[in-house]
């Protein structure tokens, strides 16, 4: 605990002006240690671990089969990042399994906002999250909407499907109206978590209280196969641990960044587990620094627990 404290906090200085969230727990003892625990923090991708896992929840029920297929209309796409809506109209169908490796494994936006209409939209999922008596974490919105909204831009159309195309509309909204937008989204409770929270629902994912064992099993394999973020939390990790995580990245726009985040479960070779979190919003620091700051606490988490 002491490392803790003053580990993080000279990495939290260092992160400023930038605000950091972080959270580490003993998954067998429920043991944690947090800083700034109860503040709320924007998601972006991380919430497709909870939508990831009450999708499977609707495998567990026999009212959902992975092999079910999904078909895209124009309407569905969802701004990048999103390899799915640049390959259509090319391909326009995809299973369960498929769309939910895609959501979380590798963040796709429309395979996400598809598999959530298909559950019942936002309000399901906090419904079910609810039920399993998960708490401080948000799920409001489709990407569709939040992407447009960080920069105050329009509702998002088909046109503006890549990156290219929805960098070309974001560069119509005035510098000003951005920078407030995103200082607005960065404020928002909506489609946002808690350190704690999410310590919480990881806890209650690694017990087996959310979802199956078999489904449990499915959604780590998928979250340890993530092709990205080997630069974050993990990289400060002894490397024969093994490390399930959900990232989330915002958007940078005028030298801002609203959201950087990674979260996990991972296993240390004498099978000791816990669950990390790290959120950071506001930054100014690029790409690299950010992701040094995070191999950092994963460095210093590795060394506090032994």
């Amino acid at each position: 605990m002491k490392r803790l404290n003053t580990e993080v906090a000279a990495i939290a200085a260092r992160a400023a002006p930038g605000v950091l969230g972080f959270g580490l727990m003993n998954l067998e003892s429920g043991e944690f240690w947090v800083r700034l625990g109860d503040r709320t923090f924007p998601m972006q991708s991380v919430f497709k671990l909870p939508l990831g896992t009450a999708v499977l929840s609707e495998v567990d029920a026999g009212r959902l089969s992975l092999g079910e297929t999904l078909t895209i209309k124009p309407e569905d796409l969802s701004p990048a990042w999103s390899p799915i809506a640049d390959a259509w109209p090319g391909r326009a169908a995809y299973t369960v399994q498929e769309l939910l490796e895609a959501a979380v494994s590798n963040s796709d936006n429309t395979a996400a906002d598809l598999l959530m209409k298909r559950i019942g939209g936002p309000g399901a999922i906090s419904s079910w999250l609810q039920g399993k008596n998960v708490t401080e974490i948000r799920v409001d919105r489709y990407e569709r909407e939040i992407q447009p909204d960080v920069y105050g831009m329009a509702s998002f159309r088909p046109a503006w499907k890549g990156e290219a195309a929805f960098d070309a509309a974001k560069a119509t909204v005035s510098p000003a109206k951005r920078r407030a937008a995103m200082l607005a989204y960065m404020a928002d409770p909506r489609d946002s978590a808690t350190p704690e929270g999410m310590l919480g629902f990881l806890r209650k994912l690694d017990e087996g209280s959310l979802i199956s064992p078999a489904s449990t099993a499915r959604l780590l394999t998928i979250m340890i196969g993530t092709p990205r973020g080997a630069d974050r939390l993990k990289a400060g990790l002894p490397k024969d641990a093994r490390f399930a995580h959900k990232m989330g990245t915002s958007g940078t726009d005028q030298g801002l960044t609203a959201a950087f985040n990674d979260v996990s479960i991972f296993t240390l070779a004498d099978r000791r587990s816990y669950a990390i979190c790290a959120f950071l919003t506001g930054s100014t620091a690029s790409d690299t620094e950010r992701a040094a700051l995070f191999a950092q606490l994963g460095h210093t988490a590795a060394r506090s627990v032994g």
